[in-house]
C-alpha cells in the first residue's frame, strides 16, 4: 500500500470533544439500557430478558420450577451477553418477597434472607414465574408491544413486557446510572390500583387528590413514616427524604424489667437485618447507653423480633428517642422518581407515573381489541362458510370425489372452476360453477372432520355464529368510546386488586425525633487492680461478699462512683484518665482488662492511682528524682483529655513520690516530708515549707544533693508515724532529723 493511501485512511479528531462524545454515548447507554427501568413496565433490561426468557422455556406457575442455571444461562446466551452474576443477581432480587411488594419470581431453594445471607449458587436453586410476573406476560402472544433484534441479531425480544399491572408504583425500583439515580418506593397494590381507577375518571385530578388513595409508600418489611405531612412536597416534585422507624412494642420481662421488642425494620435494612444487630451490640460494646443490658435476634419464620433489655426502673421513652437517633432503627429513605420515557430519563411526579401507566394501558387494551376483532371477524369468515358448506354437503364431496387434486378443489369452491372435475350431473356441475368460498373458508371446508356433519355439531355452529357476531359488536363498541374502553381496564385492574390483594403494612404518622437524654444510676463501685495491671470494677454487693485474704493479691483498691474517672500518675510526669463506665465490670474470678489497654500508658510505670472526684478536694505532693519537691491543687486537673502533664521536669529527672493530701493534713502543721537518698542521706522538714504552684511548674529544691546523688524515697508522716517502708524494710521515723526543707541531708544507717 502506497503512503498516499495510508495518508488517506488516518482519521483526525479533537481528543476532548471525542471523550465527550463517547462518553456521553457510555452514560446514556447505562441510563437507559442498563439502570434505570422503563415507565410503562417498571422493568430494566436485565429483569426484562428474565422473565421473558422464563416465559420461552414455558416455567409458568404451575409448572414446574427449572433450575436458575438454566435460565441464566437462557438470558446471556440469547438476550443478555454480560456477566452471568448480574443476571442471577437480578432473579434472586425478583424473588424476594422482603424487597417486592409483588414478588415476580417463584424461588425455590435458598435464595437469601432478610438478615442478609447470600443465595445459594444458581447450580443449587429453581425457580419459575410468579403470578404476579404473569400479569406482565400473559398477553405477549397477542402481538401488544413491538419485539427488537437481540444482541447479534438471530432472536427477537419484546421492547416491553405488556404489563396490565402498575408494577413501577407498587414494586418500586432502585437504580444507580451516570450522573442520575433512581429510588422508586413500593406502595400498595390496592392503594395504587384505586388511585389509577380515579385518575380515568377524572384526568384532572391533582396529586393532594391521588393522596386520599395513595397517602405514601408501603413497604413490604412494614415500619412507620414518621414524616407523612412531607410527602406531599415529594409527591408532586419527584424527589425528597422520607424517614422510616422501626415497629417497637414494649414487653414486660421478668425482676420488674421491660424489654424493647423490634417487629418490623426499617426497609432501608432488609436484606442487611444483622447489620441493624450487629449496631444494637455495638451500644453495648462501647457502652453507648447505659440502660442496655443486652441484645438478642429471636426472628424466625413467624417473623422478626429482636428483643432489646433494658435496665430496671430506666426510661424506656428516652432510650428509645436514643436508638432512633444513633442506630438504624430509623433511617432515611432518598425518593427519586425518575424513568425511562421514550429512551430518555425523565423525573416524574406521582400523577406523571399514574398517566404514563394509564396511557399505556390504552395503547395495549386498543391493540388486544383490534387483536380479538379481528380474529373473532376470521373466525366468524370460517363459521360462515362452514353452516353454508354443511347446506350442500352432497356437492362437496362430489367436487372432492371428482377431482385430481386438493388445488384443483379448492380452485373450484373460491372461483366456481368446474373444468377437469367429473361430476355425477350436468345439474351438480352447473351448481359448482357458482361456488365463491374465501381462501379461508375454502381451507376450513377441506380440512373438515366428517362429525361436523352431525346435527348436533351444526347446531353449535350456528350458536358460535351468534356468539362470534355477539362478540364483535361488544370488540366494536369498546374501541368505538374510550368510556367504554376504561370499564375493560378497570374492570380487569379490580380482578388484579383481588389477586394481589395486600393489607397496609407501613404506619403512617407525623412524629419529631426527641434528643435522648443520658441517664446514669449513679452507685458506687470498687476499683481492683492487681500487679500486672490487670483493672477490674464490681459494685459495692460484691465487694462486701470477697474474702480479706483474696483482696491482697490486689495492688490497689479504689472506691469511687461509676460516674467517675481513674485517675493514673506516672514516673515520666503525666496523668492518665480512664472514665469509669469503661472500667470493665466483672466478676471476683475475672481478670479484667489490662489498664494500658484502657488508656493509652503504653509502657509508663504508674505510681499513683485514684478517682477524679477525690483528687478534685485534694493536694497532691510531688518529689522527683533531682530533689524538686510542690504542692498542687487537684482542681489543676480538671480535663476532658484522657492525658495530660502532670508536672514539669528537667530532663533526665522523674517523679519519685506522689502523696495525696487531704486539707486537714496541711491545716494540721504537724505533718513533716521525709526524704531519703540513694547514697544514704535523708532530710525530715515540715509540710508547711512546701509551697503550693501550678502543675506546669517545676517546684523547690527539697534537699540538697552531692553529686551523683538522687533523692530514692518520700514520704509524708504525722506525729504518731514510727515507721515507714523502705525496699520492704522499716525505717524509724525518730532516726531521721527534722531540719529546713533545701538542707544537705545527714547520713543515716537505713
Amino acid at each position: 500500500m502506497s503512503h498516499q493511501n495510508q495518508t488517506d485512511q488516518i482519521i483526525q479528531l479533537d481528543y476532548s470533544e471525542e471523550m465527550k462524545n463517547s462518553y456521553r454515548d457510555y452514560a446514556m447507554s447505562v441510563i437507559v439500557s442498563r439502570a434505570v427501568p422503563d415507565v410503562r413496565d417498571g422493568l430494566k433490561p436485565v429483569q426484562r430478558r428474565i422473565l421473558y426468557s422464563m416465559m420461552e422455556l414455558g416455567l409458568e406457575p404451575d409448572k414446574p420450577h427449572r433450575k436458575s442455571a438454566r435460565i441464566v444461562g437462557d438470558t446471556m446466551g440469547k438476550y443478555h451477553p454480560h456477566g452471568d452474576s448480574s443476571i442471577y443477581d437480578a432473579l434472586v432480587n425478583m424473588t424476594k418477597d422482603y424487597s417486592l411488594m409483588i414478588p415476580l419470581v417463584d424461588g425455590h431453594g435458598n435464595f437469601g434472607s432478610i438478615d442478609g445471607d447470600g443465595a445459594a449458587a444458581m447450580r443449587y436453586t429453581e425457580a419459575r414465574l410468579s403470578p404476579g410476573a404473569m400479569a406482565l406476560l400473559e398477553q405477549l402472544d397477542k402481538n401488544l408491544v413491538d419485539f427488537n433484534p437481540n444482541f447479534d441479531g438471530s432472536e427477537k425480544e419484546p421492547a416491553v413486557l405488556p404489563a396490565m399491572i402498575p408494577n413501577l408504583l407498587i414494586n418500586g425500583t432502585t437504580g444507580i446510572a451516570v450522573g442520575m439515580a433512581t429510588n422508586i418506593p413500593p406502595h400498595n397494590p390496592d392503594e395504587v390500583i384505586d388511585g389509577i381507577i380515579a385518575y380515568m375518571d377524572n384526568p384532572d385530578i391533582t396529586v393532594k387528590e391521588l393522596m386520599k388513595y395513595i397517602p405514601a409508600p408501603d413497604f413490604p418489611t412494614g415500619g412507620t413514616i414518621i414524616n407523612v405531612d412531607e410527602m406531599e412536597k415529594i409527591y408532586t416534585s419527584g424527589e425528597g427524604k422520607i424517614r422510616i422507624r422501626a415497629k417497637t412494642e414494649i414487653e414486660n420481662a421478668e425482676y420488674g424489667k421491660k424489654n424493647i421488642v423490634i417487629t418490623e425494620i426499617p426497609y432501608t435494612v432488609a436484606g442487611n437485618k444483622s447489620k441493624l444487630v450487629e449496631n444494637l451490640s455495638n451500644l453495648i460494646k462501647d457502652k453507648v447507653f447505659d440502660e442496655i443490658n443486652d441484645v438478642r435476634d429471636e426472628s424466625s419464620k413467624e417473623g422478626i423480633r429482636i428483643v432489646i433489655e433494658v435496665k430496671k426502673d430506666r426510661d424506656i421513652q428516652n432510650l428509645l428517642n436514643g436508638l432512633y437517633k444513633k442506630t438504624l432503627m430509623e433511617d432515611t429513605y432518598s425518593v427519586n422518581l425518575l424513568a425511562i420515557k421514550n429512551q430518555q430519563p425523565v423525573l416524574f411526579d406521582l400523577k406523571g407515573l399514574i398517566k404514563e401507566f394509564v396511557d399505556f394501558q390504552i395503547e395495549l387494551y386498543t391493540k388486544e381489541y383490534n387483536y380479538l376483532l379481528d380474529k373473532a371477524k376470521n373466525r366468524l369468515e370460517i363459521v360462515g362458510g362452514l353452516i353454508r358448506a354443511t347446506d350442500i354437503i352432497d356437492l362437496i364431496i362430489e367436487i372432492l370425489r371428482g377431482s385430481s387434486s386438493v388445488k384443483q378443489a379448492k380452485d373450484c369452491l373460491m372461483n366456481g372452476n368446474t373444468e377437469g372435475i367429473r361430476f355425477k350431473s350436468e345439474a351438480s356441475k352447473k351448481e359448482a360453477s357458482t361456488l365463491n368460498f374465501t381462501e379461508r373458508q375454502a381451507d376450513a371446508i377441506l380440512s373438515m372432520q366428517l362429525s361436523k356433519l352431525i346435527g348436533l355439531e351444526i347446531l353449535k355452529l350456528h350458536e358460535e355464529e351468534e356468539s362470534l357476531k355477539d362478540s364483535i359488536k361488544e370488540y366494536e363498541k369498546v374501541l368505538g368510546s374510550q368510556k367504554e374502553l376504561f370499564k375493560v381496564i378497570k374492570k380487569r385492574l379490580t380482578e388484579f386488586k383481588k389477586l394481589f390483594h395486600s393489607h397496609r403494612r407501613t404506619m403512617l404518622i407525623n412524629a419529631i425525633t426527641e434528643d435522648y437524654v443520658e441517664e446514669k444510676k449513679v452507685e458506687d463501685i470498687y476499683v481492683l487492680i492487681d500487679r500486672f495491671g490487670y483493672t477490674k470494677s464490681i459494685d459495692t454487693s460484691s465487694y462486701t461478699r470477697v474474702l480479706e485474704e483474696n483482696l491482697k493479691e490486689y495492688s490497689y483498691i479504689i472506691q469511687m462512683k461509676n460516674t467517675d474517672k481513674l485517675c493514673c500518675f506516672t514516673k515520666e510526669g503525666n496523668m492518665f484518665q480512664v472514665k469509669a463506665e469503661n472500667i470493665p465490670r466483672c466478676k471476683m474470678k475475672d481478670r479484667g482488662a489490662l489498664i494500658h489497654t484502657l488508656c493509652k500508658l503504653e509502657k509508663e510505670e504508674v505510681i499513683l492511682y485514684t478517682s477524679f472526684e477525690q483528687l478534685f478536694e485534694a493536694q497532691l505532693l510531688f518529689v522527683t528524682k533531682n530533689g524538686y519537691i510542690k504542692m498542687v491543687s487537684g482542681a489543676e486537673f480538671e480535663t476532658n483529655r484522657s492525658q495530660v502533664n502532670a508536672t514539669k521536669l528537667e530532663d533526665g529527672d522523674e517523679v519519685i513520690g506522689i502523696t495525696l493530701l487531704s486539707a486537714g493534713d496541711i491545716l494540721s502543721g504537724n505533718q513533716n516530708v521525709i526524704i531519703l537518698t540513694d547514697q544514704g542521706l535523708s532530710l525530715g522538714f515540715s509540710l508547711s515549707e512546701v509551697p503550693e504552684l501550678k502543675k506546669n511548674s517545676r517546684g523547690v529544691k527539697a534537699i540538697k544533693l552531692n553529686k551523683d546523688d538522687f533523692v530514692r524515697f518520700a514520704a509524708v508522716v504525722g506525729p504518731d508515724t514510727q515507721t515507714v517502708e523502705y525496699n520492704n524494710k522499716p525505717i524509724e521515723v525518730k532516726k531521721i532529723k527534722i531540719r529546713n526543707r533545701g538542707d544537705k541531708g545527714q547520713k543515716t544507717k537505713l
